[in-house]
């Protein structure tokens, strides 16, 4: 990938929007949702308080996690054509088990 996240910042790569709904319907791409769950990727190496301490996250990488709708910063990944996000740990609602 060569990217390596900076302070609180996580990389996700977002799950695959949904091809069909529940009732078999199947969507255009400009009627998909954005998938609000993804996979961590990397994460940086912790928040810097204001006491010079380095907090380390709570997200590892290879979790699943849902995130805010706008949450990150979305860049395109040419060598693998996907669509990756770089985010702030705090944008991160949970982990999925």
């Amino acid at each position: 990938m060569g990217l390596k996240p900076l302070s609180d910042r996580i990389i996700v790569r977002r799950q695959e929007a949904a091809e069909k709904t529940a009732g078999g319907i199947l969507l255009p791409d400009n009627a998909k949702n954005k998938p609000q769950r993804g996979v961590v990727l990397a994460v940086g190496p912790g928040k810097t308080l204001k006491n010079g301490t380095c907090q380390p996250l709570q997200v590892k990488a290879g979790d699943v996690v849902l995130f805010t709708a706008w949450a990150g910063d979305e860049f395109e990944d040419r060598s693998k054509s996907e669509d990756i996000l770089i985010m702030h740990e705090e944008d991160v609602l949970a982990v999925l088990e």
